[in-house]
């Protein structure tokens, strides 16, 4: 018999479904409750209302180690406490949903193909990006852009690229506007109110940071688009089933835009205007961008002419369609739910920081960068993870002779690309919504990611030698 035929194929390694990765990490997390020690800080309320950590009152705690029932317990606290996400997804999704079905992006779409031909359509990328990653750096969008990511997709793919374009497009474009965030309110705006700067200081360093990152991202996802362009089979998802985001040039150029199309542009364009308006100047959250959502898809969907069972129904489609992205929600916040039950966050928080007191100054600037990159992957909150790193940090950036501003880009630069990386943050959602396997995800933004990484290094050693 020849070689061939006796030889037992190798199974090439696949990741588990992201349900069970989670459910993975939640057990890791429950088991690291019994041999972690417990501790804690002493919190306070300061002058804004957080409840922030007091540097040098770690304690260790009775141990409070996360059984089997009470780890499964957690799994739907998590759920409770992300409720207010999980609703928000829901109701925006399905309401954005009722706009794309519209046809209404059709003729967007239709338009940019008529603007921009062959490889200078990658033009696209760093213009949205642009966009996306301003917001979001100014008043904190994030979640908010979960809604478009179909749309993205969908445009992506008609332009010849493929779905992890556009997911890359608004990915990276929040992910960097948090991290190179100008004046967020819900990150910096928090890490230096607790770090006592006055906000938004040296908001000009981090604009020139944003500008860098956005360079960097701009070059892998262009690169990559345009290879795809010139050979699909090269795509990352080639083969995969994309029919339900897709559109061809052919049917975008015969598809009608007329007025009522034109209509639900306006509709999406005044709901945008609405919710930075809202964000920015009325302290909106997930209550009333909610609303406003419900009122675009209701009013794209009169517009369009249809009828109550119609909305009703599409409504009930769009809400099936992310319900597994909703899901993943829940399960991260389990997580953090096993996490708190074990009283070892503050335990990780305090014993990763002590290595940083024996390092120089500018590699200390990059170890609290490292740091903060890895804590993301426990807190994934920002405003949460400001309340319980910066209080610790910001007091030994003085020992080390560092700003309490380079300790606050520490931070920002870890909490915000990150999110689009670990399984505990943004990454399943996204990819969830853009119907994209999480591992084809990683093998794109990997790169990318250790590409940027290295600049933001890069952008802490100078915020440390000249003293940001």
């Amino acid at each position: 018999m020849e070689n061939g035929s006796t030889l037992t194929k190798k199974k090439r390694f696949t990741l588990p479904h992201i349900y069970v990765l989670m459910m993975i990490i939640i057990v890791i997390c429950a088991i690291a409750s019994w041999i972690l020690p417990a501790g804690q800080f002493d919190r306070v309320l300061n002058e804004a209302g957080q409840n922030v950590a007091v540097p040098g009152t770690f304690h260790t705690v009775e141990q409070t180690p996360v059984g089997f029932f009470e780890m499964v317990q957690c799994i739907y606290t998590g759920f409770c406490e992300a409720g207010g996400v999980i609703f928000f997804v829901f109701i925006s999704y399905a309401s954005i949903g009722i706009m794309i079905g519209s046809g209404a992006f059709n003729g967007l779409v239709a338009f940019l193909l008529k603007i921009f031909k062959g490889k200078a359509r990658a033009a696209i990328i760093p213009i949205f990006m642009v966009v996306i990653g301003s917001a979001s750096s100014t008043i904190g969008l994030f979640e908010e852009w979960f809604p478009f990511i179909p749309i993205f997709v969908g445009i992506a793919i008609a332009m010849g690229f493929d779905a992890v374009v556009g997911l890359g497009i608004v990915a990276l474009g929040a992910g960097m506007g948090y991290s190179g965030a100008a004046m967020n309110p819900f990150t910096m705006g928090i890490a230096q109110s607790i770090a006592e700067v006055p906000f938004p200081s040296n908001m000009g360093y981090r604009v020139f940071s944003h500008a860098c990152m956005i360079v960097v991202a701009s070059i892998f996802l262009v690169r990559y688009a345009l290879k795809v362009q010139a050979d699909p089979s090269k795509s990352l998802v080639y083969g995969d089933d994309f029919s339900k985001f897709s559109m061809s040039e052919e049917e975008l150029k015969n598809h009608p835009f007329g007025i009522r199309e034109k209509l639900v542009l306006c509709v999406l364009v005044a709901g945008i205007a609405v919710i930075v308006w809202g964000c920015r100047t009325q302290g909106w959250y997930f209550t009333e961008l909610s609303a406003v959502f419900i009122i675009m898809g209701v009013a794209s969907a009169i517009i369009m002419g249809y009828g109550p069972n119609k909305i009703a129904e599409k409504y009930a489609t769009g809400f099936s369609d992310v319900a597994m992205a909703c899901m993943m929600i829940g399960l991260a916040r389990g997580i953090l739910m096993v996490l708190t039950a074990g009283n070892i966050i503050d335990t990780v928080v305090y014993y990763f920081s002590l290595p940083l007191s024996n390092l120089p100054t500018w590699l200390a600037a990059v170890a609290m960068l490292v740091f903060q990159t890895l804590l993301n992957f426990l807190i994934p909150s920002g405003s949460g993870q400001a309340a319980t790193t910066m209080p610790i940090m910001a007091p030994m950036a003085d020992l080390l002779g560092l700003t309490r501003d380079t300790a606050c880009l520490a931070f920002q630069f870890g909490d915000g690309l990150s999110n689009c990386l670990w399984p505990t943050a943004m990454v399943g959602i996204l990819c969830g919504l853009a119907g994209v396997k999480i591992e084809k995800w990683w093998k794109f933004f990997v790169p990318c990611f250790m590409g940027i990484f290295v600049v933001q290094a890069f952008l802490m050693v100078g915020a440390a030698l000249i003293g940001l």
